[in-house]
C-alpha cells in the first residue's frame, strides 16, 4: 500500500512558499512556507512539515490504540489524542511527545496504561519516528 504526496515549492528558502497536495484530496493547494514553519506559531500562515508529522503521529497512534482496547474486551468511546512535534533549528525535529485522554468503560488505570505504552510502541508512525524521542502521557478522563 502507498500513499503519495505532491510538494511545489517556488522561490528561495526564507522569501519562497509551496503548496501541498495529497492523494485523498484531504490537502489540496494548502499553502506552506518559511513563516508557517519558523515564524507563525498561530498556523494560521498555512502547514508545515513538523504539523503534518504530528497529525500523522496523533491519528496513528489514536488507531492503534483503539485496536488494542479493543482486542482486551474494553473498547474506547472517544480517544483524543495529540501529538507535539518539536523542532529545533539548526538541529532538526528531536521528539514527538505523545497526550492521549481515554474514555474506555471497564478498565483499570493500570491496563488502559499498559496498553497505552504497547500502542506507542507499535504505531506505524511511531516506529518510522525512531530517530527521535517519543513520550507519552496517557489517561482515562
Amino acid at each position: 500500500m502507498d500513499r503519495t504526496a505532491d510538494a511545489v515549492w517556488k522561490g528561495n528558502l526564507k522569501e519562497g512558499n509551496g503548496t501541498l497536495d495529497t492523494q485523498s484530496g484531504a490537502l489540496k493547494g494548502t499553502p506552506y512556507s518559511f513563516k508557517a514553519r519558523f515564524e507563525d506559531e498561530s498556523g494560521k500562515s498555512g502547514t508545515n512539515p513538523e504539523e503534518l508529522i504530528a497529525a500523522a503521529h496523533a491519528g496513528c497512534y489514536a488507531m492503534q490504540f483503539s485496536h488494542f482496547l479493543a482486542e482486551n474486551g474494553t473498547p474506547a468511546t472517544e480517544l483524543d489524542a495529540k501529538a507535539v512535534v518539536t523542532l529545533v533549528p539548526g538541529t532538526g525535529i528531536t521528539g514527538s511527545a505523545l497526550t492521549v485522554v481515554g474514555k474506555v468503560p471497564g478498565i483499570d488505570a493500570a491496563k488502559f496504561g499498559e496498553l497505552a505504552e504497547k500502542a506507542k510502541a507499535e504505531c506505524p508512525v511511531s516506529k518510522a519516528l525512531g530517530a527521535i524521542k517519543v513520550s507519552l502521557d496517557a489517561r482515562l478522563g
